[in-house]
C-alpha cells in the first residue's frame, strides 16, 4: 500500500478564489494574546505574526476546516464558508 505525504495531498487542491474573503481577523483583539494558537494551528499556514502584536491573514490558501474559529478564545475571527462556487475542491 502506498502512501501519499500531506503536501502531495495538498496539491492537489483547487481553490477557486472569491474577491471577498470569507475570513476576517480583528487585529485588535489578538494584541496582548499570549500564545496566538492560531499561528500553530491553522494546517494551511494562513495566519502569520503582524506589526505590534497583530495578526495577519491570508485567506487564499484556506482550506475551511474552521480551526481557526474554534482556536482564538479573543472572539478576532469571524470565519464564514466562501459564497457558492468558490472556496476549496478536493480532488484526492
Amino acid at each position: 500500500m502506498t502512501t501519499a505525504s500531506v503536501s502531495s495531498r495538498l496539491a492537489t487542491v483547487h481553490f477557486n478564489v472569491d474577491d471577498q474573503a470569507h475570513i476576517e481577523v480583528n487585529g485588535d483583539n489578538c494584541v496582548g494574546c499570549p500564545s496566538h494558537p492560531c499561528l500553530n494551528f491553522c494546517p494551511s499556514g494562513c495566519f502569520t505574526a503582524g506589526d505590534g502584536g497583530k495578526i495577519d491573514y491570508y485567506y487564499v490558501g484556506c482550506l475551511e476546516c474552521g480551526t481557526c474559529l474554534i482556536m482564538c478564545d479573543r472572539d478576532a475571527v469571524r470565519w464564514s464558508y466562501p459564497k457558492g462556487g468558490y472556496g476549496i475542491s478536493y480532488r484526492f
